[in-house]
């Protein structure tokens, strides 16, 4: 009967720590209730507990202590008497509002130092409106996937990602990006930058304790990458010891015939980032036909394949032959770089090598998140919430368009048929100052020299010279902060000649 009583104590009960050491030689039941309120009274005046702050149920924190539920209630009554605490019905017992803790001198708090400000307007590419985010719909996902989850769940994850994942992912992906899959050569990780980690050696060191696999990468440099394309990722590249090569750019994309002794290339076909355009179809093909005589493979980043606009939707190259691409989604630009998921489509060779960089378990992808945007997606809300972004995104980028061709006239837009960014053509040497002056009105932004490969000549894009540029994303501010960001976006332009 003892023992159930104090289990249920112990159930409906929160931890308080009390330190009931007598010091004045006193025992039995008074000494202990004494001690109690010694101990109480010194956690409230020390600050340790807060005004408001609950505390713990008669028998809970008897049991704890060990004592008798009398004489913690004793203790309590008396505090109440004093002052220190207060007693409601309902309510329970509190630290009373009006106790305040010791001053002391060496107790002062410290001033959290300030937190710089952001941009006032913020205009970098990359990141999908964030006041978006569908949280009802993702909510309810989340909920059914925990209900129906089975106890496994709760363990260690299986390296590949949640088979519920891989075989939704095997049916989207097949339906709206035309990629030829199955769920066995789909490996969940958390974005574009991790695959890049696992294929290339630099996911080891997340957990060497896990690591029982070879040491070797999955793929070896040299790798051929765009010609203009994000700097973290060549930097990641170079820390993994991988040399990458330039590719010339023109208006049907990267220039695929210039490909000789790379092992791999790593390219944005659908919407080449960031200077916009999907690859040609002639260079899909003739990429894929450079794989296969070479032995090599291509890497296709598919960062923002769902959002297209004024031309019919562009597959994946990966369609054309599974075993010489890597394609590589995520759900960054979709629904939200917090969500940290995405996906490897691998050719069949890769697969254990790529599970063996990732270690026994599970140590990056959430298995919750894995299930809840599994559910997401069977359900529907991914297509829903996709179509209703994309209309958005368009209304967005036809606002900006008509912005400039109001405020702007002289400045052409590039790059809008798809994708949540734009590029903007300056005139020749203008960028860096417009980038100042955009700082300087609170704008965040970047400009296109930012993207380009160091050793990317002045020769390295033939058909298009290279041109100043800003990279402005349409998609990152809120949608009651657009209309101000395009009106500062348009003052900090320079002027257009005057004839």
């Amino acid at each position: 009967m003892v023992k159930s009583w104090v289990n249920f104590a112990e159930r409906i009960g929160a931890d308080l720590h009390l330190d009931l050491s007598d010091t004045s030689g006193a025992s039995g039941s008074g000494g202990r209730r004494a001690a109690l309120i010694r101990a109480l009274r010194e956690a409230v005046r020390s600050g340790r507990l807060a005004p408001g702050t609950r505390l713990p149920p008669y028998r809970s924190l008897a049991a704890d202590l060990g004592v008798a539920r009398n004489t913690v209630a004793d203790a309590y009554a008396e505090l109440v008497a004093e002052g220190w605490l207060t007693a409601r019905q309902g309510s329970g017992t509190r630290v009373a509002e009006r106790a305040q803790p010791l001053r002391r001198a060496e107790r002062v708090p410290r001033k959290a130092p300030p937190r710089a400000r952001g941009p006032r307007h913020d205009l970098r590419q990359g990141t999908p409106d964030a006041s978006a985010f569908p949280r009802a719909a993702w909510l309810a996902s989340y909920r059914r996937a925990l209900q129906q989850a089975p106890n496994e769940v709760f363990g260690p994850g299986d390296p590949a990602g949640r088979v519920e994942l891989r075989e939704a992912l095997t049916e989207y992906l097949a339906r709206a990006r035309g990629v030829r899959t199955e769920p066995g050569r789909i490996v969940i990780c958390s974005g574009f930058a991790h695959a890049l980690r696992l294929l290339f050696g630099q996911d080891r060191c997340q957990d060497r304790s896990q690591d029982k696999g070879g040491g070797g990468s999955v793929l070896r440099g040299p790798l051929a990458v765009e010609a203009y394309g994000l700097g973290f990722h060549r930097e990641l590249l170079a820390a993994a010891g991988v040399r990458t090569v330039p590719l010339p750019l023109d208006e049907d994309g990267a220039r695929v015939d210039r490909l000789a002794r790379e092992r791999a290339v790593l390219l944005t076909p659908a919407h080449q980032f960031p200077t916009g355009g999907p690859l040609h179809p002639e260079r899909r093909a003739a990429v894929i036909d450079w794989a296969r005589a070479r032995g090599g493979v291509v890497l296709e980043d598919d960062y923002d394949g769902e959002f297209r606009y004024d031309r019919k939707p562009v597959g994946a190259v990966q369609g054309l032959d599974p075993e010489r691409v890597i394609f590589i989604g995520s759900v960054s630009k979709s629904l939200s770089p917090a969500v940290r998921l995405g996906w490897m489509v691998l050719p069949e060779r890769y697969v254990d090598d790529v599970l063996a960089a990732k270690g026994e378990r599970e140590a990056w992808a959430s298995v919750l998140d894995q299930l809840s945007l599994a559910d997401f997606i069977v359900s529907g809300a991914y297509d829903r919430h996709v179509r209703r972004m994309r209309q958005r995104y368009r209304s967005r980028r036809d606002r900006l368009v008509a912005a400039l061709a109001t405020h702007a006239p002289h400045i052409e837009v590039t790059g809008v048929a798809a994708g949540l960014h734009a590029v903007l053509r300056l005139p020749p040497g203008t960028e860096r100052s417009t980038v100042k002056a955009a700082t300087w009105q609170g704008i965040a932004l970047d400009g296109l020299a930012e993207f380009r490969h160091p050793d990317a000549g002045e020769t390295a894009i033939p058909a298009i010279p290279v041109r100043d540029g800003l990279v402005v994303g349409y998609a990152t501010p809120s949608e009651h902060a657009y209309g101000a960001a395009l009106e500062a976006l348009c003052g900090a332009l320079p002027p257009g000649e005057e004839h």
